[in-house]
């Protein structure tokens, strides 16, 4: 069982910089690949990055490539995903997603557990 929560959502202007966190209690030993999701009104869900256990693979969609980063700090149980240079259109819901094996899949990947998200608004 895993919990996730959020954070470091806001408002910000196009161009600047937000880091999100995303705190997860694991009862387990298990290893968890863990991503982020983004939600848009009136678009579909879509993976924006996504990690493995060791840090060591991971996968940024292309809209992310270049301005965002994911990390995550296991003494913190926490996972990070910096974002970078905003765009108005980047306005959504990011979600904190994380699965019960050490695999992600930068299609139709659907983790067992997710975190309540929290709102990016990107202003112009």
């Amino acid at each position: 069982q895993v919990q996730l929560v959020e954070s470091g959502g806001g408002l910000v202007q196009a161009g600047g910089s937000l880091r999100l966190s995303c705190a997860a209690s694991v009862r387990t030993a298990s290893r968890h690949a863990m991503g982020w999701f983004r939600q848009a009104p009136g678009k579909e869900r879509e993976l924006v990055a996504a990690i493995t256990w060791s840090g060591e693979f991971f996968y940024l969609g292309d809209s992310a490539r270049g301005r965002f980063s994911i990390s995550r700090d296991h003494a913190k149980n926490t996972v990070y995903l910096q974002l970078n240079n905003l765009k108005t259109e980047e306005t959504a819901v990011y979600y904190c997603a994380a699965d019960e094996g050490d695999n992600y899949s930068s299609t139709g990947w659907e983790p067992a557990y997710w975190g309540q998200g929290t709102q990016v608004t990107v202003s112009s």
